[in-house]
C-alpha cells in the first residue's frame, strides 16, 4: 500500500489498434466529481488502519498502561512487560498501519490537488485535503507519541524511491501534526459531509489533545524551532498550548454538534455503538465483511462464543488488578471514603454475579457472568467491545462483530478541558471545568467534586476510556515534564496480577504476589517509546539505535504557517 495510490491507477496502455483506454480508472480522469473526491478518502476511515486496530489498539493503549494483563498473548504481554522487541507482535504491524495512513493520506491531498477537474468544486477540493490531512495529522501524532521521532514526507513517491532517510524530532513530528490538524479545523465544514466523517469540530476536539502533548514537550510560546522542553522533569508545562488545548476543547464542547450520552451503557450497546451522538471519530468497520474491513478486534477480547459470534480468544485477557480497584474499590482522598464505579465498572468488567440480558436471546434468562458459563481463572474479564452473537444482534459474524471502534469521544474533551484548566497548578477550582468533570462523574453516578488534581483527572480519563486504547497516550504526555513520576507509576503498578478466588468468588491480590509481577521487567525511561521495528530498520540503517542508544533525529524545514492563532480562535 506504500507504493499504490488508494485506487488501483494504472496506465492506458496502446493495444495493435492504438485506440484509446475509455473504461481504466485513472488518474486522469477517475477525480471529476464532488462524490469522486468523497470516494477517494473512505479508506481512510477503515482498511488504512486496519494492522493498528486488530492488535496494538488495546495490546499497547491498554496493555502497555496495566488496564490490559494477557500472560498468554503474545500481542500484550511484551508491552505489558516492558520486554517488546523490535519484533514482538502487532509493533511492526502497527508501524505500517501508520504509515500507510500516512502514504494514503498524502496520495489523497495530491491527487486531489492535481488531478482534480472543472467539474470538482473548489470546496470539494479544500474540504477534501482537510479530511486527508486530519487523518494524517492523526497518524503522526500515533507515531511521535509512540516511538518519539518519525519520518514525515508528503510525497508518498518520493519516499519510496528513497527510504533510507533520517527521521525526524519528536517534536518536528508533533508539530507537524499539530499543523495538519489545525489546517483540517478551519477548512472542514461545520457539519459532517456524511455518516461518520470529521467535520471541523472533530478537528478541534483532537487539538484539544495534540496541543496537551506539545505543551510537555516545549517551554514558552508557538513552536519555533527552538523551544524545546529539554528538561523531562520540570514539573511545568507551556502555557500557551495549555490555554490552547482549552480553547480548542471550549469550541467542541460549546458550538458542537455533540453531546454526552444520558446512559454510559449506551456507548457500548449494539444498537447505539456506532456514530452516536458522543462520538466525535470512529473507525468505520463494515458488518458483515471479511479482512481489512471487519471489526477483527472483538475476538480477542471476549471471552466466548456464546458472547461473541465465532472466533473468541479473550478467554484469558483481564481487566488488570489496578483497574479492577479503581472501579470497585477507589479510594478517593478528597471525599475521605470509598467509591464503587459501578456504572462504568459494569459496562468495562464483566466480574462475577454481574447481568447481561444484552448477551442472552432469552429475555426470561439474562447471560450472568460467572453462572451462564465459568468465570475467568485469573480475573474479570474485559467487557467493552463484546455485543453478543448474531442471534442476539444480527450482524456479528466470525471475526467481525460490527461494531465501529472509537477514536475520540466527547467525554475525553471534557476531561482535556480540565486537564488544560489545572495547567501547572496542584489543584483547580475553575468553575467550568468542575462543571464538566463533575458532568462525567453525573453520568458514572459517582460522587461530585469540589476541587480537581492531575490525580482526579488521570483517575477519571482511566475508568471513563479504559479498553479504549488511549490510557497509555495519556501517561505518556505527563511523561514529557514529569518522568519519573509515571516511570516510579509504571513500576508500582501490579501487572500480570491473578486475582480471582473462585472458591469465594471474590477477587482479591493473590498471596504469593510480589511486583513488580511474573515475568515483568523494572521499566527506564526508556520503555515510554517503543522500539523500531526490525525490519525496517534493515532496510533503513538511520532507523537504528546510535552509541547512546536513541535513533538519532533530524529537524524538519517547515514552510510558513498556514494557519494563525486569529484564524482558530
Amino acid at each position: 500500500m506504500m507504493l499504490a495510490g488508494t485506487l488501483t491507477l494504472g496506465s492506458c496502455a496502446e493495444d495493435f489498434l492504438d485506440q484509446t483506454n475509455t473504461y481504466q480508472i485513472a488518474q486522469g480522469n477517475f477525480f471529476s466529481s464532488d462524490e469522486a473526491v468523497a470516494q477517494e478518502l473512505y479508506p481512510l476511515y477503515s482498511y488504512v488502519w486496519y494492522m493498528y486496530n486488530d492488535k496494538f489498539y488495546y495490546g499497547m493503549g491498554d496493555g502497555r498502561a496495566n488496564n490490559i494483563t494477557a500472560q498468554y498473548s503474545n500481542y500484550i504481554y511484551p508491552y505489558t512487560n516492558f520486554t517488546e522487541t523490535g519484533v514482538s507482535v502487532g509493533l511492526t504491524d502497527a508501524w505500517r498501519s501508520f504509515y500507510v495512513v500516512v502514504a494514503q493520506s498524502n496520495n489523497a491531498i495530491n491527487n486531489i490537488a492535481n488531478f482534480s477537474s472543472g467539474q470538482v468544486s473548489e470546496t470539494a477540493k479544500r474540504q477534501g485535503i482537510a479530511e486527508a490531512r486530519f487523518m494524517r495529522g492523526l497518524a503522526y501524532w500515533y507515531i511521535s507519541s509512540l516511538w518519539g521521532c518519525a519520518i514525515i514526507y508528503d510525497n508518498t513517491q518520493e519516499l519510496v524511491n528513497n527510504y533510507v532517510v533520517s527521521p525526524n524530532t519528536q517534536t518536528d513530528a508533533m508539530e507537524f501534526a499539530i499543523r495538519d490538524m489545525e489546517y483540517a479545523a478551519v477548512n472542514l465544514p461545520a457539519a459532517s459531509p456524511g455518516v461518520g466523517r470529521v467535520n471541523k469540530y472533530a478537528a478541534y476536539a483532537m487539538l484539544s489533545r495534540l496541543y496537551l502533548s506539545m505543551a510537555g514537550l516545549t517551554t514558552n510560546g508557538r513552536y519555533d524551532g527552538n523551544n524545546i522542553n529539554t528538561s523531562p522533569n520540570s514539573g511545568t508545562r507551556n502555557t500557551y498550548y495549555l490555554d490552547a488545548a482549552k480553547k480548542a476543547a471550549a469550541t467542541v464542547i460549546e458550538n458542537g454538534p455533540y453531546k454526552l450520552l444520558d446512559n454510559y451503557a449506551d456507548l457500548f450497546a449494539a444498537a447505539t455503538f456506532n456514530n452516536n451522538a458522543e462520538s466525535i471519530f470512529q473507525l468505520q468497520w463494515q458488518a458483515g465483511a471479511s479482512n481489512g474491513l471487519a471489526q477483527s478486534m472483538t475476538r480477542f477480547l471476549a471471552w466466548s462464543t456464546q458472547v461473541n459470534q465465532g472466533n473468541s480468544w479473550g478467554g484469558s485477557t483481564y481487566c488488570s488488578y489496578d483497574l479492577f480497584m479503581e472501579f470497585s474499590a477507589y479510594e478517593d482522598p478528597t471525599l475521605k471514603r470509598t467509591i464503587d464505579d459501578a456504572i462504568r465498572r459494569h459496562n468495562s468488567v464483566a466480574s462475577y454475579g454481574e447481568v447481561y440480558p444484552e448477551l442472552s436471546t432469552d429475555p426470561e434468562k439474562p447471560y450472568i457472568y460467572g453462572e451462564t458459563e465459568n468465570a475467568g481463572q485469573q480475573g474479570a474479564n474485559v467487557k467493552k467491545y463484546v455485543v453478543g452473537t448474531n442471534a442476539v444482534n444480527g450482524f456479528s459474524v466470525n471475526n467481525n462483530s460490527g461494531v465501529n471502534t472509537y477514536m475520540m469521544r466527547l467525554a475525553e474533551v471534557y476531561l482535556n478541558y480540565c486537564e488544560a484548566a489545572l495547567g501547572n497548578s496542584a489543584t483547580t477550582s475553575d468553575a467550568t471545568a468542575l462543571r464538566y468533570f463533575n458532568t462525567v462523574r453525573a453520568r458514572a453516578g459517582v460522587p461530585q467534586k469540589n476541587s480537581i488534581s492531575y490525580e482526579d483527572i488521570r483517575h477519571e480519563f482511566r475508568v471513563e476510556t479504559a479498553f479504549e486504547g488511549l490510557y497509555w497516550f495519556i501517561l505518556v504526555r505527563r511523561g514529557y515534564y514529569q518522568q519519573q513520576e509515571i516511570v516510579n507509576y509504571v513500576n508500582s503498578q501490579y501487572r500480570n496480577a491473578s486475582y480471582y478466588e473462585s472458591s469465594s468468588h471474590t477477587y482479591k491480590l493473590s498471596d504469593s504476589y510480589t511486583l513488580p509481577g511474573p515475568s515483568v521487567a523494572t521499566a527506564t525511561a526508556a520503555n515510554l517509546t517503543l522500539p523500531m521495528p526490525d525490519t525496517d530498520q534493515t532496510k533503513n540503517p538511520l532507523l537504528k539505535t546510535d552509541g547512546t542508544g536513541k535513533v538519532a533525529t533530524v529537524g524538519y524545514t517547515f514552510g510558513e504557517r498556514e494557519v494563525s492563532d486569529a484564524d482558530l480562535f
